[in-house]
């Protein structure tokens, strides 16, 4: 069953003894929320973690609450969880977006941020039917198909960052969808042999068997041949025109943005480098981008706050226009306008200050985070 047609009507009825927080605690809780995500995140995490340093820190927390989410989520699915435990990472989706979030520092700090940065929820809800696909071993015949996946599993996180940034027209946010289903792109190329040895294909079927390659052979006995390497490059080729695309919504997000996902562009399409330089072989090795080379890059996107592109006007990818449409038909909550971020921070701080008070007195309320 597709999440994205569940109503909130619904998970009320479903859990009618889940009282929760209400919403003004979760957002007093917020902040306290946010740093323990980034503690969980600090220690496996170090691609995100290096870019989102450049991030402004009125993006890189809410993006912290945002990618824990997902790791979770994520983890939950990699650790052998099927269709009961897919089940409940909707159930907590469900929860999150009525405003009874699970008292976990990753459902608090979700709830907060979605509700602030009024994410639709079709967004996250893809992403679950993504890992929902992982689950069921799907495979992917034409390039479209992989589209598709990748619009889920990483155009979802796009769409969502343009929401934090309120950058909600649907030309930039069709743009963040390109770079999102740019690095999944990038992530298959580099990862097909480890891919292949766990019983998975992603590379398109339709292009292996184009090049000679029978899936099936090649999952019984992964083996690099000149043929493969065609075929990877050919994904990578790919991943470079939408990483181009994605230059034009980089150029139109704030300016104190554009550093940080320039950094996680330049940072994943140099994978793709590394693996070209490998040979195109990405069965008897994995590319790493070295720690100099990443701090190269970061430089470089630092230095690079204005970008010159050419071109915003392509049309969305089909397989990511109902992302695009869901984040453009969103608007933040009117009490924190997007023009006036720093009246919200201020107040943010002041109800901090508040609750420290509070914590003094001994008159501090809602459960503690955990």
């Amino acid at each position: 069953m597709s999440f994205v047609a569940r109503t909130s009507g619904e998970a009320a009825e479903a859990h009618p003894a889940q009282t929760g927080l209400s919403r003004a605690q979760i957002r007093e809780l917020g902040r306290a929320d946010l740093a323990a995500c980034r503690d969980m995140l600090r220690g496996g995490s170090r691609t995100f973690f290096a870019a989102a340093r450049v991030l402004p820190r009125w993006v890189h927390e809410p993006a912290t609450a945002l990618y824990a989410f997902c790791r979770v989520a994520d983890d939950v699915i990699d650790n052998g969880g099927g269709a009961e435990a897919l089940g409940s990472l909707y159930e907590r989706l469900d929860l999150a977006y009525a405003g009874r979030p699970l008292p976990h520092v990753c459902d608090r700090a979700f709830a907060y941020v979605a509700e602030c940065h009024a994410i639709p929820r079709a967004v996250p809800a893809a992403l679950l039917e993504g890992f929902a696909w992982d689950a069921q071993g799907r495979r992917y015949e034409t390039i479209g198909d992989l589209y598709a996946y990748a619009a889920r599993v990483a155009g979802t996180v796009g769409a969502m960052m343009t929401a934090l940034m309120d950058a909600r027209a649907p030309h930039v946010v069709a743009r963040a969808c390109d770079l999102g289903v740019a690095m999944q792109l990038t992530n298959i190329a580099r990862d097909v042999g480890e891919d292949a040895r766990n019983g998975r294909i992603y590379l398109p079927l339709e292009w292996l068997r184009e090049a000679g390659i029978d899936p099936e052979a090649f999952l019984a006995s992964p083996q690099f041949t000149p043929a493969l390497g065609e075929v990877v490059q050919r994904l990578l080729d790919t991943a470079d025109m939408l990483y181009k695309r994605a230059d034009a919504g980089i150029a139109r997000l704030p300016l104190s943005c554009r550093p940080g996902i320039g950094a996680a562009r330049r940072l994943y399409a140099e994978i793709g480098r590394e693996v070209e330089r490998n040979g195109c072989d990405s069965i008897s090795q994995r590319a790493r981008v070295s720690s100099r080379r990443k701090a190269a890059l970061l430089a470089r996107s630092a230095a690079a706050a204005v970008w010159s592109v050419p071109d915003l006007t392509a049309p969305a990818l089909p397989q990511t226009q109902f992302l695009v449409d869901a984040v453009a038909a969103s608007r933040r909550p009117e009490a924190e306008p997007p023009v006036s971020r720093a009246v919200w921070l201020i107040d943010l701080f002041a109800k901090l200050e508040e609750r420290d008070a509070m914590r003094a007195t001994g008159r501090e309320f809602g459960p503690a985070a955990t």
